[in-house]
């Protein structure tokens, strides 16, 4: 059972504390340079409401279990709003996926494909990463992708993936449009920005699907 989040609307259409993505979503999309971020615990997020997002925008966020992991670094950037966000949404991983991505700024779904049969988060990912590129070059557009997948921009700069998901008839698709961003990456060239979206202080990146 996916744990309870809070999403804290420091500056949006109504400023405040909700319980689902869905609501804090109906705050934010559309609107220009929004304010707003998860929390674990009601308590949480209702002190982080009183303090501001100045607060919890750019600090260093130490997790409680500190052996296991380590300590986070939040970006100092800004959100380019001249964008395209790309995510991915399943039902079991493996399982059927689809992807989409947005114009950061508007919401606007620009690309969306699926549900695919048979597939893994990592490799829709990716997938809608490369997507995004081959989008923006056939318009001739310099604009930034952003993702949320570390995985996926790993498997980017290497231009290969690292799945183990077996090759089989359920998953033929899944590799076809894999195989097929590969070999567009080696065929290609881009000067976009694919940058990381900072969920943890910008909240759920727009393209996201709210099945958490």
């Amino acid at each position: 059972m996916a744990k309870q989040k809070y999403y804290v609307v420091w500056v949006g259409r109504e400023p405040g504390i909700y319980h689902t993505w869905d609501e804090c979503n109906k705050q934010v999309m559309g609107f220009s340079e929004p304010r707003y971020k998860s929390f674990g615990s009601h308590t949480e997020a209702e002190t982080a409401f009183a303090d501001g997002w100045q607060t919890h925008w750019g600090k260093k966020r130490e997790s409680k279990t500190k052996a296991e992991q380590p300590v986070l670094f939040e970006s100092d950037e800004e959100i380019d709003y001249d964008s395209i966000s790309v995510d991915v949404g399943t039902r079991g991983n493996p399982g059927p996926i689809e992807y989409k991505g947005v114009d950061t700024k508007t919401n606007v779904v620009l690309f969306e494909v699926g549900p695919i049969e048979n597939g893994t988060n990592n490799l829709g990912e990716f997938i809608a990463i490369v997507h995004a590129l081959a989008y923006l070059k056939q318009n001739g557009s310099s604009k930034t992708v952003y993702s949320d997948s570390r995985t996926a921009l790993a498997w980017l700069r290497n231009k290969q993936v690292g799945s183990t998901l077996k090759r089989d008839e359920s998953t033929k698709k899944i590799w076809e449009l894999t195989d097929r961003a590969i070999k567009w990456l080696n065929s290609n060239t881009y000067e976009n920005k694919v940058l990381k979206w900072e969920t943890e202080r910008w909240g759920e990146i727009r393209a996201d699907y709210g099945r958490k």
